[in-house]
């Protein structure tokens, strides 16, 4: 790493309000890894991190980390009296601008899940955002190869792309609480966990359900609307709604249940899979976007909604991931997508675009 330039790298939180969603998550893991290794940064290198976040979030990473606020002027104007060498946006979402005079602006872009809205007017308005917020940019992350290849083919981006993948994180050390009501072993049940969006398909688990009467299914998630409104909807007695899981119930699920479903119609790179193939557990998911980058040989794949076929596919495989090696080969798989490691990949990056010339 080079002394050239200025050294404060800006890692921007934009309007984010938790960190309990998916997104919420990966600013976690890069904030808290950050955290982690500023005082080295600082000490060797010279280098501060600040954090742009609102201000209820204010000091979540731990302290040694400079917190700026979020302001809604910052779409239209955003000065600091800091010039950043790097300003980094971990979401294609957010909408504050760089701060003016920001040598090198990166973005992760997690999807472009917008290009598969059925709203015609929803698809034009985002993605005119998403080229405005491409036009200033220098570096792109992609979360996987499948939106690595979106930002090529539908921004037209012709400049530096990284590919670095998603981790999950599921303590090792957490405390498992069983699910009340689903915690008798001699009758399984397979999980799905998600948002509920028409774009997460639960629409084909629950006629999966309605056509499977003997066999039992979890839907879990965050309490959205789509997810209390299927809940409403749902009424059948081989179904249950657990929202707004614990961490520890969380994991009971994943370590419990007999497979877990996730027929996602467009994914960026789709997280809960891994969780669930951290404890071994057949994952069953569909063959689109980013999904069979995700799973790999690990998995096993609907090639057709209609119940009768998807139950043939889970049969099949509840039946093969029982065996001891295929259980193994799955935490295997599950592994290379440790969090730390692709956190690690950031600094990485930081380190590389530090040691380039200043303009």
């Amino acid at each position: 790493m080079s002394p050239t330039g200025p050294r404060t790298i800006g890692i921007s939180l934009g309007n984010m309000g938790s960190l309990y969603d998916g997104l919420g998550e990966f600013a976690w893991q890069i904030g808290t890894h950050v955290a982690t290794h500023a005082p080295r940064w600082r000490n060797m290198h010279g280098v501060e991190f600040h954090i742009h976040c609102r201000e209820k979030l204010a000091g979540c990473f731990g302290p040694g980390l400079t917190y700026l606020p979020v302001t809604r002027w910052q779409r239209y104007r955003h000065v600091q009296p800091v010039r950043y060498a790097i300003w980094h946006s971990l979401h294609q979402l957010n909408k504050a601008l760089p701060p003016q005079g920001a040598l090198t602006r990166v973005v992760t872009v997690h999807d472009l899940n917008y290009l598969y809205a059925k709203n015609a007017w929803s698809r034009w308005r985002n993605h005119r955002r998403t080229l405005q917020l491409i036009a200033r940019t220098d570096h792109v992350v992609a979360i996987s190869r499948y939106a690595a290849a979106d930002v090529r083919k539908h921004l037209h981006w012709t400049g530096p792309l990284d590919v670095i993948h998603r981790g999950p994180r599921l303590p090792a050390g957490v405390v498992h609480e069983p699910l009340e009501g689903l915690d008798d072993p001699s009758r399984p049940f397979l999980f799905h966990l998600s948002r509920m969006s028409y774009s997460k398909n639960p629409q084909a688990i629950v006629e999966l359900a309605a056509a499977w009467p003997e066999q039992r299914f979890l839907f879990a998630g965050p309490p959205t609307e789509d997810a209390k409104a299927l809940m409403a909807r749902v009424k059948l007695p081989n179904v249950e709604f657990r929202l707004a899981l614990t961490e520890g119930q969380k994991a009971w699920a994943f370590a419990h249940c007999a497979g877990f479903l996730f027929p996602s119609l467009t994914e960026g790179f789709g997280l809960p899979p891994v969780e669930a193939m951290m404890f071994g557990k057949p994952v069953f998911l569909s063959r689109l976007t980013s999904l069979p980058e995700v799973g790999g040989d690990a998995a096993y794949y609907f090639d057709d909604w209609s119940p009768a076929a998807m139950k043939a596919v889970v049969r099949q495989g509840l039946a093969r991931g029982a065996e001891p090696a295929r259980i193994e080969a799955v935490k295997t798989h599950a592994a290379a997508f440790d969090w730390v490691a692709l956190a690690d990949d950031y600094l990485a990056l930081y380190e590389r675009l530090l040691a380039k010339p200043a303009p």
